[in-house]
C-alpha cells in the first residue's frame, strides 16, 4: 500500500468520525462535525452548537441560526486551547468546509491541513487557506472504496 493510499484510508476514517460527531449537534438546519488530528492522535473534536450553559436550541422561531452558535471547527479549536495540546501542524477534518471567519481561526491555530466532505456556500475561506499555504483536500464520499 502506498503512503498516499494509507493516508487516504485514514482521511476517510476521520471524516466518517466527524460525520458521526456531527449527529451530536442539536442544530436543525445543519449539523457539522470536526475532528483535529496531530501526530496520528485525535486531540480534539467538536460540533456546531450553543455555548456551554445555553439552551441547546440553535435556531430561532423562523429557522435562522442564532448569532451565538459556535461552528464545529471553532468548538474543536477552543477545546484544544483549554488542554495541554496545540494545533501546530495538525489536520482538521470537517463535514462542511469552513466559513471565512473560522478559516481565520484555523490559520491562527497553526493547523496545516484541512480535509472536508461538503462545500460551504461561500468558498472565500477555503481560497484564503490555500493562498496562506495550507493543504486543503475535498473527499466527497468518505465511504467510497471501504
Amino acid at each position: 500500500m502506498t503512503e498516499y493510499n494509507k493516508q487516504r484510508r485514514y482521511d476517510k476514517a476521520y471524516l466518517r468520525m466527524a460525520s458521526t460527531w456531527a449527529e451530536l449537534s442539536h442544530c436543525v438546519r445543519k449539523k457539522v462535525g470536526a475532528i483535529i488530528v496531530k501526530d496520528g492522535m485525535i486531540i480534539s473534536d467538536g460540533f456546531n452548537g450553543t455555548p456551554a450553559g445555553f439552551d441547546n436550541c440553535c435556531e430561532n422561531d423562523i429557522g435562522d441560526t442564532h448569532w451565538f452558535v459556535l461552528h464545529a471547527e471553532a468548538n474543536a479549536i477552543l477545546k484544544v486551547a483549554k488542554s495541554t495540546h496545540n494545533c501546530m501542524g495538525a489536520t482538521l477534518y470537517l463535514t462542511l468546509s469552513p466559513c471565512k471567519d473560522c478559516c481565520k481561526l484555523v490559520l491562527q491555530a497553526g493547523i496545516k491541513r484541512v480535509v472536508y466532505i461538503n462545500h460551504y456556500k461561500d468558498t472565500t475561506g477555503i481560497d484564503f487557506l490555500i493562498n496562506s499555504g495550507l493543504q486543503v483536500d475535498h473527499i466527497s464520499d468518505p465511504h467510497d472504496g471501504e
